[in-house]
């Protein structure tokens, strides 16, 4: 019997399984996107200013040391997370693929999708706001952000003249101000949401009051180019 224990002890024991900082370590792509997913986090909360290095490391479950080496520094692993927070709403707005819609059915989806995304993204508001504050500083260093926009405009500008051509849109309608009414009409709400609920003691927190707005914002845009 104590020959039977013996071996199944030794084929029952397992070594441990190999802890997240292990696996990420092995796995370079990995390793960068878990940094910049709690790069993302800790700026959207705090700020860049108020963004720690050392908590990075510590929701990534790596170290200060791998952070240097795939971004340099605290600014480099910043621009980072600025192109992949509009890298990631203009691939999600790539899939609505607004050259095969009717031109009126696709400004409703844009509009909606805008809408929507800003709601479910929290932290795009809070990282855009961010950068605001530092006057579009970072923003000019990152030249593939303004390309990801002028792809996106023109296949919004081809949505309005193809409304135009059929009548239904006024001519020579400007793409880049109708996704700025798109989007103000968005951020606007999101971001004035707690100071005009206390104003107007009204919760536009509430889902009722969530899709009333979705649905003005569509009117407002369509009324605002229709011909």
């Amino acid at each position: 019997m104590g020959d039977v224990d013996q071996a199944e002890t030794k084929f029952d024991h397992k070594p441990p399984a190999a802890s997240r900082a292990q696996r990420l370590a092995r796995n370079p792509e990995k390793t960068r996107a878990a940094i910049l997913e709690a790069a993302r986090r800790e700026i959207a909360e705090k700020g860049l200013a108020g963004a720690r290095v050392d908590v990075v490391a510590r929701r990534a479950a790596t170290n200060k040391r791998m952070i240097y080496h795939y971004f340099g520094d605290k600014d480099g692993l910043y621009l980072a997370v600025l192109e992949e927070t509009y890298r990631h709403i203009r691939q999600a707005e790539r899939r609505l693929d607004l050259a095969r819609r009717e031109p009126e059915e696709g400004l409703r989806e844009l509009a909606l999708f805008t809408w929507h995304y800003y709601l479910d993204h929290p932290e795009f508001l809070s990282i855009l706001s961010t950068e605001n504050l530092n006057h579009a500083r970072y923003l000019r260093q990152a030249p593939g952000i303004a390309e990801m926009h002028s792809n996106f405009i023109s296949e919004l500008a081809g949505v309005l003249a193809r409304g135009a051509e059929r009548g239904v849109f006024k001519p020579d309608l400007d793409p880049v101000t109708v996704y700025m009414t798109i989007a103000s009409l968005s951020w606007f709400h999101r971001s004035n949401r707690y100071t005009l609920s206390a104003i107007f003691r009204r919760d536009l927190q509430a889902r009722g009051e969530l899709d009333r707005w979705g649905d003005h914002i569509v009117a407002t845009v369509l009324a605002s180019v229709r011909a």
